[in-house]
């Protein structure tokens, strides 16, 4: 089997901030779904790192679950969380270091079935110093729907410079 990464959209935002991204319109033409985010939320004073969730075609109710493995450098730790939308991650915020930002891919099979939408996450959040904040996740969006718009929530705004890519995938073979 073959596997096609292929660029849907791109947003990145250039200076100042914004509330959330929106990929909107998705081609229902793929297998698969990939989010690649580099972000940071400087608007948070006080915090070191700060949450980051998606949200699937406008949805807000409560059919968002997620398992999480959740490493500092120094402890581990899981739970499980049912909200509003699918937790991915954190972003550095206003006590981590200067520039640094987080990596979290998110990896959504089957988006167009009709069954619930699974979602795998892996984040970072690093600070340059002792702490980090290191996610493993797997989420559950309990939708028949297609998912046809994204969104990414940062927990307050996202800064300049944080560029978000959504990657359609193409399985042959199969």
């Amino acid at each position: 089997m073959s596997v096609f990464l292929q660029p849907i959209y791109t947003q990145s935002i250039a200076g100042g901030s914004t509330g959330f991204i929106s990929f909107n319109n998705i081609p229902q033409t793929f297998t698969d779904l990939k989010l690649e985010i580099s972000g940071r939320e400087n608007t948070v004073s006080g915090q070191t790192f700060v949450a980051l969730y998606v949200r699937f075609n406008n949805d807000s109710s409560s059919l968002y679950s997620d398992t999480r493995l959740y490493g500092s450098g120094s402890a581990a730790s899981s739970s499980r969380v049912s909200g509003t939308a699918n937790y991915i991650g954190s972003d550095p915020a206003a006590l981590s270091t200067a520039n640094t930002f987080n990596n979290t891919e998110v990896y959504i099979p089957n988006y167009t079935g009709s069954n619930y939408k699974q979602i795998i996450t892996d984040s970072v959040a690093e600070n340059n110093a002792s702490t980090v904040d290191m996610f493993l996740l797997a989420g559950l969006y309990r939708s028949t729907s297609a998912i046809s718009s994204i969104q990414v929530l940062p927990q307050i705004t996202f800064s300049g410079y944080t560029t978000i890519s959504l990657y359609g995938v193409l399985r042959s073979g199969i």
